[in-house]
C-alpha cells in the first residue's frame, strides 16, 4: 500500500509499497510514533482514505471482486474518536442494520441467512425492527464495562470513553472479518481498558482479524507487533 498526500509544491509520500497480511482470528498491534500514519493505513485498508493505493485482498479474494459496499460490511474501521448517531443508545448500535447492504451482505450465505434472520425483531409500536435484541446488546456493553450505560440514554449524554465503548460494542455485534480498532482504548482506564481487550481477544477466537493501533503497554493479546517507522513496516 502507498499513501502521497498533497502537499505544497508536489506530493509527500507518508508510505510507500507496504506489505501486510495476517491470517484469519490473530491481533496484530500496530505501534509507532505519532504522525507516521497509523491511522491513514488502517483507513487505506477500509477502503476510506482515496489517497491510499494498493491490492487489497480478503479470504483469497480481490477487493474489487467485492464491491465498495460489501468491503465496508466485512472489513470495519474504528475510529479513536467516533461519531454516534442516534437518539438512544440503543439506537446507535442498531444503525447499521437499518442499510439494506448489510442485510444483503448477511443473506449471502446459509449461516448469514440464520444470523440476519436472527436480527430482526418484530415489534408493536414501529414494526420492522432489525438489529441486536435488548439483551444482546446489554450483555455486549456489560462485557466493556459500561454497565452504568442503559441503553434508553442520549447518545449524546456520553463521555468520549464511553462513546468509544458503545461504537465498538456496535461494530463487535456486526461480526465483521476484519476490525480495525484504531486507539479504542487510549481514553481509559487500565481496568475498563482489559475489558476491552479481553472482549476483543473473544471476537478474535471467533474468527475476527484484529489490527489495534495502540500506544499502551503490550498486554500480552497480540500475536504480532508490527511498527510503522520512516514508511516501512518493521
Amino acid at each position: 500500500m502507498t499513501c502521497r498526500l498533497p502537499a505544497q509544491g508536489g506530493e509527500h509520500t507518508l508510505f510507500d509499497d507496504l506489505e501486510f497480511s495476517m491470517d484469519q482470528g490473530q491481533i496484530v498491534d500496530l505501534v509507532g510514533p505519532s504522525g507516521v500514519g497509523k491511522s491513514t493505513f488502517l483507513m487505506g485498508v477500509a477502503q476510506l482514505d482515496p489517497h491510499c493505493t494498493g491490492e487489497l485482498s480478503l479470504e483469497g479474494r480481490d477487493a474489487g471482486g467485492y464491491g465498495m459496499r460489501q468491503w465496508r460490511v466485512l472489513v470495519s474501521y474504528l475510529p479513536q474518536s467516533p461519531m454516534l448517531i442516534g437518539a438512544t443508545v440503543a439506537d446507535v448500535i442498531r444503525l447499521p442494520w437499518r442499510f439494506a447492504v448489510r442485510r444483503q451482505a448477511l443473506a449471502t450465505s446459509r449461516r448469514s441467512r440464520a444470523f440476519a434472520a436472527a436480527r430482526e425483531l418484530v415489534t408493536s409500536k414501529s414494526g420492522v425492527v432489525y438489529g441486536p435484541d435488548d439483551d444482546e446488546i446489554r450483555g455486549a456493553l456489560d462485557d466493556l464495562g459500561c454497565a452504568d450505560i442503559e441503553l434508553h440514554r442520549p447518545s449524546h449524554d456520553l463521555s468520549g470513553g464511553q462513546m468509544a465503548r458503545v461504537s465498538l460494542c456496535r461494530t463487535l455485534l456486526t461480526r465483521p472479518k476484519v476490525l480495525l480498532a484504531d486507539e479504542v482504548d487510549s481514553g481509559l482506564d487500565d481496568d475498563n481498558a482489559a475489558k476491552v481487550a479481553e472482549t476483543m481477544r473473544i471476537a478474535a477466537q471467533r474468527g475476527t482479524s484484529i489490527i489495534r493501533v495502540r500506544h499502551r503497554a503490550p498486554d500480552g493479546l497480540a500475536d504480532r507487533i508490527v511498527t510503522l517507522s520512516e514508511g516501512r513496516l518493521l
